[in-house]
């Protein structure tokens, strides 16, 4: 297919890729010289601020062909039943302009500029326009992309648009691989005198034979989640933390042997990632030193992350993780809100606003975590499990990638997760009958 526009920026030719070619599956040229175009044969698409006969007419917002980064005006009216962005009038195929709106979204655009951060130095979900506007529940790029699609489609049969399937990713942080044990005696002591209030265990007897390693600790949850993934043959990545302790850090020392040996078991059966501390996010030492850590027991470079309470800053965390070699990252979602934070449900590459420029890292953004339906929305475990089928469909609906965030210790089955590894289960279930 040829394109046409006047200014072929790194801006238009990034979201071209992921419209055109990621999501519609559609080999296309972009070209400037109105001539070359109008003399093109087969499918056109004009974007540009004129018609042009015998092709479909995208009007430019004008986002595409900035520098810098600026305050927008932007509104989202209700337009075939779904929000859009960038309206650009009645007189286009479209009355949006989908590229500038994608692009807005895809790169969080909004979380470049200056905000009120929470307690834990992130952007507030409420502060965005899908929570504004009432579509953080939609993934709203990939139904921008279905109508372009349709509307190529509609105007040039013999354009085929390639076939999509939808995927679900599991994914596991291990904040805490132990609740009680393996962790030195002074830690093993504390967790020992705190277990009857963070995890429901009143028997001292009970909570001695954890700590000490004679019965099987709560948070050792690790065969139960390997034996559902594998009869469900489920794409499942596991995040652990190698980061020193600290007081969002509580998982255990990685120098212990019973750490060691797990991690190296779910690098032979699983994928594996870094799980980077609450510290590292600010401070590429303590990045790399984790790095390295995992490193050193996997014996082999580590491609994917999460960042640990999903601290996420424009762009100097995801600048740190390239300077890695880190190729995949999953922290793209919010800790309050369930939902599409960068408006789409499938990976994309992440494109720095401040350089100008796409790079290699690859953003896999989840819609929904545990602890946002349990601890932030407050709702029983049946209400979660029709919560994430909501979702789960949605994202069938548009043929994506669908990603969860849960804990080993969110089946526990003490303490407020009780109740919750059905909630979990009947996620496998969904994904799989579906």
């Amino acid at each position: 297919m040829l394109v046409y526009s006047e200014k072929i920026t790194s801006r238009f030719q990034y979201i071209s890729r992921l419209i055109l070619d990621e999501l519609l599956g559609i080999n296309f040229q972009i070209v400037s010289s109105k001539d070359s175009f109008e003399k093109g044969t087969g499918p056109k698409l004009n974007y540009s601020l004129n018609n042009i006969p015998d092709s479909v007419w995208i009007k430019p917002a004008g986002l595409l062909f900035e520098t810098g980064i600026y305050e927008q005006d932007i509104y989202a009216p209700a337009w075939d039943g779904k929000r859009i962005l960038f309206f650009t009038g009645s007189e286009p195929d479209l009355p949006y302009d989908p590229f500038s709106a994608a692009f807005f979204m895809v790169t969080r655009y909004e979380e470049y500029l200056p905000y009120d951060e929470d307690e834990h130095g992130r952007y507030d979900p409420r502060d965005s326009i899908a929570y504004r506007n009432d579509f953080m529940d939609h993934p709203v790029v990939n139904y921008w992309a279905i109508e372009l699609g349709k509307l190529l489609t509609a105007k040039y049969p013999q354009l085929k648009l390639k076939k999509r399937y939808f995927r679900a990713i599991l994914t596991i942080d291990v904040d805490q691989p132990f609740a009680l044990a393996h962790k030195g005696f002074l830690r093993a002591l504390s967790s020992f005198l705190q277990a009857p209030s963070r995890l429901g265990i009143q028997s001292g007897k009970e909570r001695l034979k954890m700590t000490i390693g004679k019965s099987r600790d709560p948070f050792d949850t690790f065969d139960k989640l390997h034996r559902i993934h594998k009869q469900h043959n489920v794409e499942t990545i596991y995040f652990f933390q190698v980061g020193k302790f600290g007081k969002y850090d509580k998982n255990v020392k990685p120098s212990r042997p019973a750490y060691r040996k797990l991690i190296k078991s779910f690098d032979k059966k699983a994928m594996i990632g870094l799980h980077s501390s609450y510290r590292s996010n600010e401070d590429f030492i303590i990045l790399k030193q984790e790095y390295d850590k995992l490193f050193d027991i996997v014996g082999k470079p580590v491609q994917r992350s999460r960042q640990h309470f999903l601290k996420l800053k424009f762009p100097g965390t995801y600048r740190n993780l390239i300077k890695l070699g880190i190729t995949e990252d999953y922290t793209m979602g919010f800790a309050s809100e369930p939902g599409f934070r960068a408006g789409i449900a499938d990976p994309f590459y992440f494109y720095d606003l401040e350089k100008e420029e796409q790079t290699l890292l690859r953003i896999f953004p989840f819609q929904l975590m545990d602890g946002t339906l349990n601890q932030h929305k407050l709702l029983e475990p049946a209400e979660a499990v029709e919560k994430i089928k909501i979702f789960i469909e949605k994202v069938r609906n548009v043929n994506g990638t669908f990603i969860s965030l849960w804990h080993n210790s969110s089946l526990s089955e003490k303490g407020e997760w009780e109740g919750w590894s059905k909630v979990y289960f009947n996620m496998i279930k969904s994904i799989s009958n579906g």
